[in-house]
């Protein structure tokens, strides 16, 4: 379950998220401890499962289950938006649509589905060009990744939307060349390709995580955006996933999970 991938990813993430060591030993320390906890990438994937599964306006979800959790950890402009229901869209191309969207790429049958139901999922917030794109990307690799796709495939698919003549962080720059040039970026543009490169070096999702541990980097949300991939593409995280939802979500969002 691509779910469970993000899910797992932004907690293990969460533990750095703003103040990685830059003496960590990002291939053997622990990527669970008692640092960790889930924080609005899981709040927010789950309302966006819930949007999907009960057939209501993604921004009813979203502010339904965020209120209960005003102090996951949202940004400035959603935390606001979160609070006042007469607030629309605010073009917005954070990364929040992208880390929030990967029930749409583990349950919908097709590829136009995912496209269209990734859009709405963020047009409600984010409604910026690279804000929908960042949602459409990441739904699509994890659907491409269920769906029996090569990672050259995933690859191809990612570069040609995150080309490397427009984009900085493009997919198509090796991994280890973001690890001394890339710089903190809670952008769409910063954060999805960058989180796909780290998947796509992988050799399973532990390894995907460590990638991403190896980058000084907004790392819950980059664990949560390429987590539903990684999870999708290795059929699993390799570990006690149950135990790990168990330990780190309440009784209300473990039951979301499970749902």
């Amino acid at each position: 379950m691509a779910v469970i991938g993000a899910i797992l990813g932004d907690i293990s993430g969460s533990q750095y998220e703003f103040s990685r060591p830059k003496s960590l030993d990002w291939k053997k320390c622990e990527l669970f401890t008692g640092k960790c906890k889930f924080t609005d990438d899981s709040v927010m994937t789950l309302a966006a499962k819930q949007a999907v599964q009960q057939g209501t306006p993604f921004e009813d979800a979203y502010r339904e289950l965020g209120r209960k959790y005003p102090k996951a950890g949202y940004g400035g402009m959603f935390r606001r938006w979160l609070q006042d229901s007469g607030m629309g869209a605010y073009n917005s191309y954070g990364n929040g649509s992208a880390m929030r969207c990967s029930y749409i790429g583990e349950h919908f049958g097709t590829e136009q589905e995912v496209m269209e139901w990734a859009e709405k999922s963020a047009a409600c917030t984010h409604n910026h060009p690279e804000g929908m794109k960042g949602a459409v990307v990441t739904a699509m690799c994890i659907y491409m990744a269920r769906t029996g796709a090569q990672k050259s495939d995933i690859l191809a698919y990612a570069v040609k939307n995150y080309p490397k003549d427009t984009y900085r962080y493009s997919v198509a720059f090796e991994l280890n060349s973001y690890r001394d040039t890339y710089s903190w970026d809670v952008t769409c543009q910063g954060s999805v390709p960058v989180a796909i490169r780290c998947f796509l070096e992988s050799e399973d999702y532990e390894s995907f995580l460590r990638n991403v541990y190896s980058l000084s980097c907004d790392m819950d949300t980059l664990c949560a955006i390429g987590g539903g991939i990684a999870e999708e593409f290795y059929h699993g995280t390799g570990f006690e996933d149950d135990l790990l939802l168990q330990k780190y979500l309440n009784e209300e969002l473990y039951q979301a999970v499970q749902k």
